[in-house]
């Protein structure tokens, strides 16, 4: 029923998505608090910085974004990231060119989770001398999380579909080996249905995880 499979290594394919997905996912958010907390500082340079950042990129398409980590950075201006071997080379750049996509929409997500938290909390915790970034990060933060953990699952489930523009700069992630499986096989469809119930085992239960734990962490007004 499956000979078709024989001689493609899918779970390698998925298990790149799923590198991508994690190490993009972990990038995006350290960036995208850091983003975050550019757009409420009290810093009109850095404030600026943010917004700018967030309402350009996220009017950008990510295979744009992706072809550029990939032909400018990489050919024109000869960032490897490190790595000498293309495929790892081409497999860093997605990640930077996801993280830097994604990131803006997590920045969006706890942005809005910082103006759930009542501002006399922020007030009071300036008065007790806290700075700006101490605030943030012990008193903002902390509630700011608890009521986004459901629009963050958005997003990473949204990463984890956006993976597959990898494959515009050659990632061998599962978007990559599906295109090459439908060019040397005759089934089509039973090879799209294979891949997607691939992305749905990956998203659905992260999804539903992430929801209930939003639920069980929600802050009670």
């Amino acid at each position: 029923m499956f000979d078709f499979l024989e001689g493609y290594d899918v779970l390698g394919a998925f298990w790149t998505t799923v590198q991508l997905t994690v190490l993009s996912g972990v990038g995006s958010l350290v960036w995208g608090i850091l983003l975050a907390g550019m757009r409420v500082s009290p810093v009109p340079l850095m404030r600026g910085f943010g917004t700018a950042y967030v309402n350009i990129v996220r009017n950008i398409p990510l295979t744009i974004i992706i072809l550029f980590t990939s032909l400018g950075l990489a050919d024109i201006f000869g960032v490897t990231m490190g790595a000498e071997d293309f495929k790892i080379q081409g497999f860093r750049l997605a990640v930077l060119g996801l993280i830097a996509y994604t990131a803006a929409f997590v920045c969006e997500a706890i942005r809005s989770g910082i103006n759930t938290v009542p501002l006399g909390q922020a007030e009071a915790a300036r008065a007790i001398g806290l700075s700006f970034s101490q605030t943030l990060r012990l008193i903002v933060l902390p509630q700011a999380f608890r009521a986004v953990i459901g629009p963050l699952a958005n997003v990473l489930i949204a990463l984890t579909k956006n993976t597959t523009v990898a494959a515009a700069i050659g990632v061998a992630e599962a978007a990559t080996l599906m295109k090459s499986m439908i060019e040397n096989e005759a089934q089509t469809l039973a090879i799209g249905t294979v891949f997607a119930l691939g992305f749905v085992v990956l998203t659905l239960p992260t999804g539903l995880l992430l929801g209930w734990l939003g639920k069980r962490l929600a802050v009670k007004r």
